[in-house]
C-alpha cells in the first residue's frame, strides 16, 4: 500500500524571491556598463576583471529567473516533477561560467605582468567605488533568501566576491596612485580569479549532490528511521530514500512494516497520518512516500536497502 504526504508542487524556493533577483540584475546590469567604460578609459585590467565577474552575476542571475520560471511549468505524464530541476541546472551554468572567467582573469593577469598598461587611477577608483556601493546593495536585497534556494545563494556569493573584488580594485587604485607600483593592477585580477575559483567549487559540489540524489546535509537516516519505528504499529523500516529534486523541495520514501493486525483501512489510514506528520513536523520533508507492508510480507523483500 502506498501513500504520498503531499503531492503539490508549488513555487520553488528560487521563484518565491523572483523579486530579489529582478532588482540585483538591474542593478549589477547598470554597474557593468559604468565599470567597463571605466575600464577602457583607465586600462585597468582589475576594473575590466571586475566588470567581467560582475556580468558573469548578472547571467548567473538572469539563467535563475528563466529556470524560476520552467520550473512553474505544471508535471506531466512524462515528465511527472515538472521542470523543478531546471532551477538546479542553472545553478550548474552559473558555476561554469564562474570557473571560465576566472581562468581567462588569470590568463590576462599573467600576460599583464610581463607588459605593463599605463592606468588612469582616478576614473579607476571611483568606478570600483560605485561597484562596492552596488554589491552591497545587493546583497543586503539578497541575505534573507539566500538560505534558501541553491540559485539565490549563487547569486549572493558571486555578489559577496564582487564586493571583495571591488575592494581590491580600490586597494589597487590607491597603491598605484601613491606608489606608482603598477603591477598592483594584475596583482588584484589574480586575487579576483582566486576569489572566484573557491566559491564556483562550493556552488559546483552542491548541484552535484542534488542531481547524484545525495541525502540532504544535515538529514539523518537512522534518526528518521528510528522516528517512523517509534509510531504505534510499526515494527520496522527499511529502503529510505531522501533526496532533493530542488532547492527547497525534499522528497522522501520508505518501506514501512507494520503489523498485521493494523493493516484495516482505518488502521492504515491512522498510520500514514502519524508517519507524515512526523516527517513534516521534524524533518521538515512534506513530499513523502509510504510503502506499508505487513510483517507477513518481510520474506518477500529479500533486497532490503538503508
Amino acid at each position: 500500500m502506498g501513500h504520498d504526504h503531499n503531492h503539490s508542487h508549488g513555487v520553488t524556493a528560487t521563484g518565491k524571491h523572483r523579486k530579489r533577483l529582478i532588482a540585483v540584475l538591474a542593478i549589477t546590469l547598470g554597474v557593468v556598463g559604468i565599470q567597463v567604460i571605466g575600464a577602457v578609459v583607465s586600462g585597468s585590467l582589475a576594473l575590466l576583471a571586475d566588470a567581467g565577474h560582475m556580468l558573469s552575476d548578472a547571467a548567473g542571475v538572469f539563467i535563475a529567473l528563466m529556470a524560476a520560471w520552467i520550473a512553474t511549468r505544471p508535471a506531466s505524464d512524462q515528465r511527472t516533477y515538472g521542470y523543478q530541476r531546471a532551477e538546479v541546472l542553472a545553478a550548474l551554468a552559473n558555476a561554469l561560467i564562474l570557473i571560465v572567467i576566472a581562468v581567462v582573469i588569470m590568463i590576462e593577469a599573467i600576460r599583464r605582468f610581463g607588459e605593463p598598461t599605463e592606468i588612469q587611477t582616478d576614473v579607476m577608483l571611483w568606478a570600483a567605488i560605485l561597484g562596492a556601493v552596488a554589491n552591497l546593495v545587493s546583497l543586503l536585497i539578497l541575505q534573507g533568501a539566500q538560505k534558501e534556494s541553491l540559485n539565490v545563494r549563487g547569486a549572493y556569493l558571486e555578489v559577496l566576491g564582487d564586493l571583495l573584488g571591488s575592494i581590491a580594485v580600490i586597494v589597487a587604485a590607491v597603491v598605484i596612485m601613491t606608489t606608482g607600483f603598477s603591477a598592483a593592477d594584475p596583482l588584484a585580477s589574480v586575487l579576483i580569479a582566486l576569489m572566484i575559483i573557491p566559491r564556483a567549487w562550493h556552488l559546483l559540489r552542491d548541484v552535484v549532490d542534488v542531481l547524484l540524489e545525495a541525502t540532504p546535509k544535515g538529514v539523518d537516516v537512522n534518526m528518521i528511521r528510528e522516528h517512523i519505528v517509534a509510531v504505534d504499529g510499526v515494527v520496522d523500516a527499511h529502503d529510505i530514500h531522501i533526496w532533493t529534486i530542488t532547492s527547497g523541495v525534499p522528497v522522501f520514501s520508505a518501506h514501512v512494516v507494520v503489523e498485521d493486525a493494523v493493516l484495516s483501512a482505518s488502521g492504515a489510514d491512522n498510520i500514514l497520518d502519524q508517519l507524515g506528520s512526523c516527517l513534516g513536523r521534524h524533518f521538515d520533508t512534506e513530499h513523502c512516500t509510504f510503502q506499508l507492508e505487513p510483517v507477513s510480507h518481510s520474506e518477500h523483500e529479500s533486497h532490503q536497502h538503508a
